[in-house]
């Protein structure tokens, strides 16, 4: 395990057992998680119990995809998470793309480029169908990051999220999606 990818100025690596403290600072920030969940922070303890162990079993139930920690290629720094993995129970041949990143990482571009540098890895070395994300519709920050990676709006949906209601749940959230063909249209 390791350096799962490089980008110009990102790398993305394997989570490890020790990254315990990098998960609990980015979850207990208010207005990073404002569009992911309405409840309290997860706790020390839930991180190192539940969150992160499930987050180090992605690697191997899903082939090599799961979640990374994301890093600036130039100081080492944690600025935040990224994924790439299905959906449990869904098809394997397809995967959700998503991150979340300090507030000082904000408005630097990195998650345009780390998304499009997992487009290109989920389609070219995976040999994925279709990657989709999902974004809060409220959450116009995320949607400008999937539209600029070349993603495509599909629909709007409402689902029953666990948890006590987010801001800006009642519009729903938005799909993204770009196929294995829109892609090598798009990026070769």
């Amino acid at each position: 395990m390791g350096t799962f990818l490089e980008t110009e100025r990102l790398v993305l690596r394997t989570f490890r057992p020790d990254d315990v403290d990098l998960l609990v600072e980015l979850n207990g920030d208010p207005l990073v998680m404002r569009y992911i969940f309405g409840g309290p922070a997860p706790t020390r303890t839930e991180v190192a119990e539940e969150l992160l162990p499930r987050y180090l079993s992605y690697y191997e139930k899903f082939g090599g995809l799961g979640k990374w920690a994301a890093l600036e290629r130039g100081t080492g720094r944690f600025v935040g998470v990224f994924m790439l993995h299905p959906e449990d129970g869904g098809p394997l041949d397809e995967a959700e793309l998503g991150y979340r990143f300090h507030q000082f990482a904000w408005g630097k571009g990195y998650a345009t480029e780390g998304s499009i540098a997992l487009l290109g890895k989920g389609f070219g070395d995976f040999g994925l169908r279709r990657i989709f994300a999902q974004a809060m519709t409220v959450n116009g920050g995320s949607r400008r990051v999937l539209e600029k990676a070349g993603m495509r709006y599909v629909r709007t949906f409402f689902k029953d999220w666990p948890g006590p209601p987010i801001d800006g749940s009642e519009h729903g959230d938005a799909e993204y999606e770009m196929t294995r063909e829109e892609w090598l249209a798009q990026y070769r």
